[in-house]
Parts: C-alpha cells; sequence; structure tokens
C-alpha cells in the first residue's frame, strides 16, 4: 500500500471512524489499497460481532402493491389497472403470520407502497372495503393482530411517514426502516430512477429517518448503489445516516443493497454493480460506521458471491424466509437455510438466528411495553443475558 493511504488509515483506526472526506478517497481504492481496506474493515467487524454473522427467520408480508411513487427499477408495485394489483386480507395477513409462526418464523416483515391512497381511486376503495381510513390505520391493525394473535414480531417498512404516525405504530412494531437509497437529488430528476416519486426526495426520507430517532425506534436504513449515483454520493449518503445515528443512536442495521435489473422496468438494462463495487462500499461503510454497526448485503442478490461480504466488514443476511419469497425481488429466491449455513462457515464465520431487534436494542428503552411482553413471554431464551431481565415498563 502507498504510505500515504496507510497514514490514512491509521488516523482513521485512531479515531474509531472514517470522514467523508476521507471516505470519498477510500471508495476508489484498488489493487493492493483495496485489499488493505477491505481487511481492516473485516477486522473491525471482528472486534464488535466476533466471527458471526447473523440472520432474521421471516415472513414476508406484502400488505399492498399499490403505490403512488414511479421508481424506475421497481417490480413490486402494481399499477391500479393491473388485476394483481391490491391489499391482503385480514385474514390473509393471518394465514402468511400462522404459517411463518409454524415454521419456526419470529419476524413478520411488512412491506408495502408508500401512500397509494394519495393518487387511486382503487386504494381508497379497497381500504373503504376494509374499514379503515387509511394504509396506516390498516398496517396498525394488521401488525397489532399479528403480534398478538401469533406472536411473531413485526418489522414494518411502510414507506415514508410523519412523526405521529410513527408514534402510532411504535406500539405495535418492534422495529421499523426505511431505506435512505441515496442523498443525491439528481436522482429525482426527469429520467433519473426517482423522477415521479415524491417519496424517494433525500430530505424527505432524511426527516423520517430523524423522526424516528427522536420516537427511540430500532430502525433500519441503508443505500441503493448502482442506480446512477457516484461513488462520493454513496459516501455522503452513508455519512448522512451515520451523523443521525450519532445524534439519537438508533440505527440498529444498515444495508448495502446491490441494484438488480428487472425486465419491464425502465432501467431493465441498466449496468449492475459489479461485485467490487459491493466489496469496497460494504467496506468503506464498515469503517464510515465504526465496529459495533450492524452492516447487512442481501444474500439473495449475489448467490454466486455473497460469502465474500463478510470480508469486506459484512456481518448480517438479514431476513430470510422459509415460506414467502422476496416480494421486492420475486426473481432472487432466498437462500435455503443450510446453503446459508454452508457458505458462511466456509468464510470462516457462524451462522446465529436474531430478532428483528437486535441485541442492543432489546430492552425497554428501545421497545415499546405492549412489545416488552410479547419479547419476555415468548423469547426470553433470546434477550441477552447480562443478570435478570429488565422490569417490565409501567
Amino acid at each position: 500500500m502507498h504510505e500515504p493511504l496507510r497514514k490514512l488509515l491509521q488516523r482513521i483506526e485512531a479515531r474509531g471512524y472514517a470522514t467523508r472526506d476521507e471516505g470519498h478517497r477510500l471508495i476508489h481504492a484498488t489493487g493492493p489499497d483495496l485489499a488493505q481496506l477491505l481487511a481492516m474493515a473485516a477486522d473491525w467487524a471482528q472486534r464488535a460481532h466476533g466471527r458471526t454473522i447473523s440472520y432474521s427467520c421471516n415472513v414476508f408480508i406484502p400488505l399492498t402493491n399499490l403505490c403512488r411513487d414511479r421508481c424506475a427499477y421497481c417490480t413490486f408495485v402494481r399499477r391500479p389497472t393491473d388485476p394483481d394489483a391490491r391489499y391482503l386480507t385480514p385474514d390473509e395477513v393471518l394465514a402468511l403470520a400462522r404459517a411463518g409462526a409454524k415454521r419456526g418464523c419470529k419476524e413478520a416483515l411488512f412491506s408495502l407502497g408508500d401512500k397509494p391512497e394519495a393518487v387511486h381511486r382503487v386504494a381508497r376503495e379497497w381500504l373503504q372495503r376494509l374499514g379503515y381510513p387509511s394504509t396506516v390505520a390498516y398496517l396498525h391493525a394488521m401488525a397489532e393482530r399479528v403480534l398478538h394473535e401469533t406472536g411473531l414480531l413485526p418489522h414494518l417498512n411502510p414507506g415514508v411517514l410523519t412523526e405521529a404516525d410513527l408514534a402510532r405504530l411504535r406500539p405495535v412494531s418492534a422495529s421499523m426502516g426505511l431505506m435512505l437509497e441515496s442523498v443525491s437529488p439528481r436522482l429525482t430528476e426527469p429520467g433519473g430512477p426517482h423522477f415521479g416519486s415524491p417519496d424517494k426526495v433525500p430530505k424527505v426520507r432524511l426527516a423520517m429517518i430523524e423522526a424516528a430517532g427522536r420516537l427511540r425506534i430500532p430502525f433500519t436504513t441503508g443505500i441503493l448503489i448502482g442506480i446512477g449515483e457516484t461513488r462520493e454520493e454513496r459516501v455522503d449518503s452513508l455519512v448522512a445516516i451515520a451523523e443521525l445515528h450519532r445524534r439519537y443512536g438508533h440505527i440498529q442495521e444498515v444495508i448495502i443493497q446491490n441494484f438488480r435489473a428487472k425486465p419491464g422496468t425502465r432501467m431493465a438494462h441498466h449496468p449492475e454493480p459489479s461485485l467490487w463495487e459491493m466489496l469496497r462500499t460494504l467496506a468503506v461503510a464498515r469503517l464510515i460506521f465504526g465496529p459495533a454497526m450492524n452492516l447487512q448485503a442481501p444474500p439473495n442478490l449475489a448467490p454466486e458471491s455473497y460469502g465474500l461480504y463478510p470480508l469486506a466488514g459484512a456481518n448480517d443476511w438479514g431476513g430470510v424466509s422459509p415460506i414467502t419469497p422476496d416480494h421486492i425481488n420475486p426473481e432472487a429466491p432466498w437462500p435455503k437455510l443450510d446453503e446459508l449455513r454452508t457458505v458462511t462457515q466456509e468464510a470462516g464465520y457462524h451462522l446465529v438466528e436474531r430478532l428483528p431487534v437486535y441485541p442492543a436494542y432489546l430492552s425497554p428503552k428501545w421497545v415499546a411495553a405492549s412489545v416488552w411482553e410479547v419479547l419476555r413471554r415468548r423469547y426470553a431464551e433470546m434477550l441477552p443475558r447480562h443478570g435478570a431481565l429488565p422490569p417490565s415498563q409501567p
């Protein structure tokens, strides 16, 4: 490695995290420099997480595939005229959750489009038939039923919400998430992947992530790479997340997700990021966030190469379902648990199951009283073993 970059890594080591300017330099590392960057990232991850890679066993509940946004790479969303456009009924939601519970799932992953009733009459009609004034109200009711009737822990990916909506959903969810994707406003301009998607405006998404911090919601976010952003913009996105986490401490997990080109979308022929881009971005993310952060990369989006991700500082595979597909990426099936364990072991790591709330956030400080009671009753063996269990909230 060239001497100047070695000194740069020494400064980062002494400080405990990389700055924006340092990240801008590291994100272009190649050859021997990249090798040293990867080695440092893997070492930092092992300091905090040992040689373990975690995952959450979940059931995917696509509450509605209607959305007011029109992202250029999305196949989850259906237009109102599509015969497959719909809301799941309460019976369908509960059937999925019960099936997941029987298979040992602990997380109910609710995913849905952003505010479909704001622009689609068919969404308003669906909600009227179901008896709810809004998608958020329906999500609240279904998450509450799943929590109390099946014992699964809801993790909500509801799109952009107000702080009041987040506060309303907190008592019926173990954790929540919203991918930042990118802080680049260029991507919302005509021809960009987020054009026509008001909920993808970076400042709007950052505002929700910050609101979740004020409400002490264990939160998952991350970036989507390869959609037209520059390497520097990737770093800027990671730094924006890191700054919010330093302020509120609520980011339990950061996802580095690689773009996948999907037939039938406006970006069907857009080039996908290479393995090296993923490894480089993972490593820089590890140095920006430090050893303790949980860093995830989805294994189903790189089935031939995900075993290399821990060598760049990743320590989590995210949610893996034994019964439902990845409805966001239906062309990319989840790896079977035996395969995931084998790949993890081949990389020199041990696979461990976790809850949708990471261990550091398993306390009444971060989890609402109603969720905490379910945790104590059903998952006591997975709560941190630091003496007696914390008392219930009043």
